[in-house]
């Protein structure tokens, strides 16, 4: 899945091995109202628009690949006990586990969040190196580093083919791993200015700070994203960029080809001409 600046695009590659591609125009809430869009503010409907975004795409690449093997693809009961699930791992163990690990550590309210932000960064770890060691995930992260190689080779030169592709890493600044563990980053900073109350308090006060560590942690990534020779924000960003190492893998051609699918669908929606367009367009007027 590839977003724009217009909308997404979906391609997903099929049992008969060709690629289906689903374009869906989106237009970010930060610009239809001007308030969402200010600084810090744009942070959490961000965040929100990207889950929806990859919640949708996850359940139309799963019904993509069931009905292209034949079977019959997920309900919508699956669908939701699915995402409540993801939910309650969230909750459990990336706020409430971290927080009652450290609930009887004597330490001042500094040591006590840096800890506990550590735990839940050390979690968030230990989380997706036992998702990479799963066959499956190892394949998602690999179309995940085919998205990233693309990418970057187009905002580089514009072309996203070929040796124009190979040439490029599998890492990105804008990336949501990036993302994510920045907020985790950034959470301990904001979490300083809450001290160390009691335990429920605590818990309370994590969820209503969480707009305001969301928003910042957009800023810090959007701002990397623009200014890639920053060392200051490059050494904020390194953290999510190392990761990244774990979420990403290296592709095959195959691979590519779907994210190649990919990006002509998000460039579409956004009034681009692709570079398969052009050769298609250069053919026609050959044989013409």
């Amino acid at each position: 899945m590839i977003r724009g600046r217009k909308g997404y695009a979906l391609a997903c590659r099929l049992a008969d091995g060709s690629i289906a591609v689903e374009k869906h125009p989106w237009e970010p809430l930060s610009t239809r109202n001007w308030f969402v869009g200010l600084p810090i503010i744009r942070g959490t409907p961000a965040l929100i628009e990207a889950l929806v975004i990859g919640y949708r795409s996850l359940m139309s690449s799963a019904d993509h690949a069931a009905k292209s093997e034949g079977i019959k693809p997920p309900s919508t009961f699956q669908y939701v006990l699915s995402i409540a699930f993801a939910l309650a791992v969230v909750i459990v163990g990336f706020v409430l586990a971290p927080s009652a690990l450290v609930h009887r550590v004597h330490g001042g309210w500094f040591t006590n969040n840096l800890i506990e932000g550590g735990i839940r960064a050390l979690f968030f770890v230990i989380f997706i190196r036992l998702a990479a060691m799963m066959p499956d995930m190892r394949r998602v992260f690999r179309y995940h580093g085919a998205e990233h190689k693309v990418i970057n080779a187009y905002e580089a030169t514009g072309e996203y083919r070929g040796e124009a592709v190979n040439s490029y890493g599998t890492l990105h600044q804008r990336c949501g791993t990036s993302f994510i563990f920045t907020v985790l980053v950034v959470g301990i900073l904001v979490h300083f200015l809450v001290g160390w109350p009691s335990f429920w308090w605590r818990l309370g006060s994590r969820l209503v700070l969480l707009p305001l560590v969301a928003g910042l942690s957009y800023e810090v990534i959007r701002a990397a994203g623009k200014h890639k020779d920053s060392r200051v924000l490059g050494i904020m960003v390194a953290p999510g960029m190392w990761l990244q190492k774990i979420t990403t893998q290296p592709p095959t051609p195959d691979m590519i080809e779907v994210a190649v699918a990919a990006l002509e669908g998000a460039l579409e929606l956004d009034g681009v001409r692709g570079e398969e367009a052009k050769r298609r367009e250069g053919e026609e007027a050959d044989t013409v």
